[in-house]
């Protein structure tokens, strides 16, 4: 055996690197627990760590009912049913509802140094994000004194820890605080506590409140604990809001925090959950804890998940390896990504891989809420999108990676949020569409939301958001072979799944079951009359969902010996009669059911594709005439567009086993986002390897 080639492979650092602070949210440095998040900025005389807890979000339990939808969901099918598709279109509006709550942020701290920093010798400069670890570094010289910060967010002890120090004895001083956007106060508690406490808003526009109202949005809590050297360095308490370190070997930072939150079905007014007395319990916990025992901890547990999986990529002979991979030590990253397109480095594709297997641990674990679309982090009191789950797409790409990435863990909080999404969804089902089972729509929030969202009825009529979710229910069972997990998780939801598909289908043109009302997400069509549309009947990927969805039970059933449920004899009978994936006149898979003319060929969304990848229905051994209507479909739709539908090309042509079309569309995410010169739907990497819709949009460095 070649020692050397084993040690060059097994040696490569899995780094995130900067040889300067942060100048945009997109070059900080991500750190998490799965549910607190933190980006580290790096700034040297003034740094910034802005800070997520993933349960802050606006709002309260809402209503997801429309007792007005059946009426208009006749209206839609009787239009759909007469061609008239545009003005089908303009009358499902009355089907759309009210938009989802928004994603909020908890706060930042602020260290201010003496000004002296402002001098620090640039060329000692480092930053960096030891994916490893989890653990995100910065050096600096400041005359003749080597500062350093150690920053790390621990799931065992849920605890955000930083570290400061000076190389000299009594070099370190700084001053300390916290802040938010959202309505706070600060307070100390003792002499070496600061305790923020506030409230999200009740609504998305808040509403305006008087002195003595009580706030009834989530309330949030965030204490801040400062350690000091012994012996060397004092604290003190300025404007009874900060921390002043002076002359100390070494600080310890330590932050915890809680919110009011109480499960999506309790009002935040109505909660019992203290987060100040929450967050004291927490510090209380790990008092007797040192900096070493709570990263020992960390450790432990972050790389008991992350070192589950390596990758070990190379264009070079064996001989090349080692001198090949040196030249990138220390390299920037930005300067990597910059580089891609031409040297094609093979450690920069190992190390987005990994980065996306080390933001699943740090955004989605046991016990927490699913990763949204921007994971934990999020720096906006309105972020994009609202920064909420989408199931047209995105959030199950989120968790792509979790199965073959030996992750199975930290997917359980997206089968935690479809239970509750059923319970909504049962009564969006029974009043919005009277049919049984339940229903989940396109877009999300932490209290569950089941109905259609607002706007445009391309996106918001789209009724197959729980279905698609319910096909991780059964992978997640297939990977772990767990019998008590598929009969008391994964069966009752697809009970109910598979009732409301059963009633939502309705016989058809030529005996097939259809989808009435049916839209391709986020798509249109030119309708025969000339106008353009968006609602039909039976679009593919609604066809190819319910296939894959009936064809999960009926395979759950026979493990469970319930073939002669009801149910199931139901499903197998309707399993004949839906509607085929059909290849249009230019030789590519239908997107409807009708070759319309598609106005936007180059569109971003695959969903037509769904049966080849995530699904099963089209593969190259049982359907190779689909196969090579999905190739056109392909180089018909192009490679243009954001990062999450070029890493769903990647996966389309990996399913068609043509890997130099799959490797043609990484090398097309990988390349360099300036902040201020990006160009919406053109995807590529920010310079900490965020994926870029753009803005930032987490799902891509899932995919």
């Amino acid at each position: 055996m070649d020692t050397s080639h084993s040690q060059c492979l097994t040696s490569r650092p899995l780094k995130v690197i900067f040889e300067e602070p942060a100048k945009y949210w997109t070059d900080a440095l991500p750190i998490g627990n799965g549910r607190l998040g933190a980006m580290v900025w790096g700034g040297v005389a003034s740094e910034l760590i802005q800070l997520n807890e993933d349960t802050l979000w606006t709002g309260v339990p809402g209503i997801y009912t429309n007792p007005n939808a059946p009426n208009a969901l006749s209206e839609v099918r009787n239009l759909v049913d007469s061609g008239e598709y545009a003005e089908a279109t303009a009358a499902a509006a009355k089907l759309v509802g009210n938009p989802a709550e928004v994603y909020q942020l908890l706060g930042d701290i602020k260290l201010e140094f003496d000004d002296s920093h402002l001098n620090y010798a640039k060329e000692t400069y480092q930053r960096q994000l030891d994916l490893d670890t989890a653990t995100a570094r910065i050096k600096y010289t400041v005359g003749d004194v080597e500062f350093s910060r150690e920053h790390f967010a621990s799931n065992p002890n849920q605890v955000m820890v930083t570290k400061i120090s000076g190389n000299k004895p009594r070099s370190l001083s700084f001053t300390v605080s916290l802040n938010s956007k959202l309505d706070h106060h600060c307070q100390m508690k003792g002499k070496s506590q600061i305790i923020m406490e506030g409230h999200c808003p009740e609504k998305r526009i808040p509403p305006l409140m008087y002195v003595n109202d009580k706030p009834k949005g989530i309330q949030f809590s965030a204490v801040l604990d400062l350690q000091i050297s012994e012996g060397n360095g004092v604290i003190r308490i300025l404007d009874d809001n900060k921390l002043r370190v002076e002359g100390s070997d070494w600080a310890i930072l330590l932050l915890v925090a809680s919110s009011s939150f109480d499960g999506p079905f309790t009002e935040p007014s109505d909660s019992k959950r203290d987060p100040t007395t929450d967050s004291l319990s927490v510090l209380k916990s790990i008092k007797n804890l040192s900096y070493a025992d709570l990263y020992a901890r960390h450790l432990d547990d972050f790389q008991n998940l992350f070192h589950r999986v390596s990758l070990q990529l190379s264009k070079s002979s064996t001989r090349n390896l080692c001198l090949k991979q040196n030249q990138y030590d220390g390299v920037p990253t930005a300067e990597r990504i910059k580089a891609f397109q031409v040297d094609e480095d093979p450690y920069l594709v190992e190390l987005l891989f990994q980065f996306g297997r080390y933001l699943l641990i740090s955004s989605s674990r046991p016990g927490t809420q699913v990763a949204n679309l921007q994971g934990i982090w999020n720096k906006d009191l309105a972020p994009k999108w609202d920064s909420a789950p989408h199931l047209n797409i995105n959030l199950e790409m989120n968790y792509w990676p979790s199965l073959p990435c030996n992750l199975s863990e930290c997917q359980e909080p997206l089968f935690d949020f479809l239970t509750s999404l059923s319970v909504n969804g049962r009564e969006t089902a029974k009043v919005n569409y009277e049919a049984s089972g339940w229903v989940v729509h396109h877009k999300t929030d932490i209290w569950a939301k089941s109905s259609a969202s607002d706007g445009n009825v391309e996106w918001a009529l789209w009724p197959m958001g729980g279905a698609w979710l319910c096909v991780h229910l059964w992978e997640h069972y297939t990977f772990t072979m767990d019998r008590d997990f598929l009969k008391d998780k994964v069966y009752p939801l697809l009970e109910g799944c598979g009732l409301f598909l059963l009633d939502w289908l309705i016989k058809g043109k030529g005996g097939y079951l259809e989808t009435n009302p049916s839209t391709s997400p986020e798509h249109e069509f030119i309708a025969p009359a000339g106008k353009r549309a968006s609602v039909s009947y039976s679009s593919t990927m609604d066809m190819a969902i319910i296939k894959e969805v009936f064809s999960v039970i009926v395979s759950a059933a026979e493990v469970l010996d319930k073939n002669e449920d009801d149910l199931v004899k139901r499903v197998r009978t309707a399993q004949s009669r839906l509607y085929p994936t059909k290849i249009a006149k230019d030789g590519s898979i239908m997107e409807w059911a009708q070759d319309f003319q598609d106005p936007d060929v180059h569109h971003r969304h695959l969903s037509h594709l769904f049966g080849l990848f995530p699904g099963h229905t089209v593969t190259t051994e049982s359907t190779p005439d689909l196969c090579k209507a999905a190739e056109r479909t392909l180089h018909k739709r192009g490679k243009e567009g954001p990062g999450w539908s070029t890493t769903w090309k990647a996966a389309l042509w990996a399913r068609l086993h043509n890997s130099e079309h799959s490797y043609q569309m990484v090398k097309h995410l990988i390349y360099f986002v300036d902040p201020q010169h990006e160009k919406p739907f053109e995807g590529g990497l920010y310079s900490n390897l965020f994926a870029a819709h753009p803005p930032f949009q987490i799902d891509a460095n899932f995919g």
